[in-house]
């Protein structure tokens, strides 16, 4: 089984929003479920705007505030794989699909 180290501060970021990866889960799976947890929100922030809670203008702002909240969402998946120490995908192994060149 692989095993991956979480950096400090993306590991306490992932505890906000209640995920605690543990060394033998994978990157991919944790930012799938980060990106679930970000989609219900954002559905969540646009009913909001149609049920008139706020209006439009301030609806980027609120758009904002949330991907500054998930910005661990702003790494593509490679790039977790690239940040976390060992694994599968650990840098220059080829298993990431990146260039080993």
């Amino acid at each position: 089984m692989a095993e991956w180290t979480y950096p400090s501060e993306l590991a306490e970021a992932l505890l906000a929003f209640g995920l605690a990866p543990h060394t033998g889960t994978p990157p991919r799976l944790v930012r799938d479920q980060l990106n679930d947890l970000y989609r219900w929100e954002i559905r969540r922030l646009r009913d909001r705007l149609l049920a008139g809670e706020f209006p439009k203008a301030d609806y980027v702002g609120h758009v904002v505030a949330l991907r500054k909240k998930y910005w661990p969402l702003s790494f593509t998946p490679d790039q977790w794989e690239s940040v976390l120490v060992g694994g599968e995908g650990a840098p220059g192994d080829g298993a990431s699909g990146g260039d080993t060149t």
